[in-house]
């Protein structure tokens, strides 16, 4: 199955499913959709299913020889793929995502930050440099950035969505609590951490 085809709450499931199987690659040759389907109390219809869009079936009593499904899960998620990635809004959550060295499992780098305060303009956070907004147009078309990660509050996430989508940046991971307009072309994540909370609390309190 091609991957623009795979639905995307599959999308979501693939990242942690290659993480539990990389976890387990020194103690076994082969893994079945029903064991990493026991592993998180899922459905193994559903894992069947999701590991079917990557890498068809698994063989007969066997199932899945471990290296190859996590070659495939890898090859899927874009791991093996170098990405250069930037963060507009350095506060404190910005600076948290820049020190992250995760994202590089996964084929991203986040390779420079953006923010309009001057104590935090000129720094640098975990190796990578903080440039003023007004630098912004020229460092994205300069190194062909195609993906942003959007920290910054409220009041300035469209038209910083705007300018960066004027930039040529096609993909973009959205944490301002507001719903984005962006061209049918440009790829939106809304990372809503408010919604999240509020359904917990709301959960806890039922």
């Amino acid at each position: 199955m091609k991957e623009g085809n795979i639905p995307i709450q599959t999308l979501r499931r693939l990242p942690v499913y290659l993480h539990y199987l990389r976890s387990i690659r020194q103690r076994q040759t082969t893994i079945s959709a029903t064991a990493v389907a026991e592993a998180f109390g899922l459905n193994d219809v559903q894992v069947r299913k999701d590991l079917g869009a990557v890498s068809g079936t698994g063989r007969p009593r066997t199932g899945y020889v471990l290296e190859e499904l996590i070659a495939q899960l890898e090859e899927c998620l874009g791991c093996n793929r170098s990405v250069q990635a930037m963060l507009v809004g350095v506060g404190h959550l910005g600076k948290a995502l820049l020190s992250y060295d995760g994202f590089s499992d996964y084929g991203i780098d986040i390779v420079v930050g953006f923010d309009v305060a001057p104590d935090v303009v000129g720094t640098c956070v975990h190796g990578k440099p903080v440039l003023g907004m007004d630098v912004i147009e020229t460092v994205c078309r300069g190194n062909e950035i195609r993906l942003a990660i959007l920290t910054v509050p409220l009041a300035q996430a469209q038209a910083t969505c705007d300018r960066l989508v004027a930039c040529g940046v096609k993909a973009i991971w959205n944490f301002a609590p507001t719903i984005l307009r962006a061209p049918e072309d440009v790829s939106i994540e809304n990372e809503n951490l408010a919604s999240s909370l509020a359904v917990l609390s709301k959960r806890l309190l039922s």
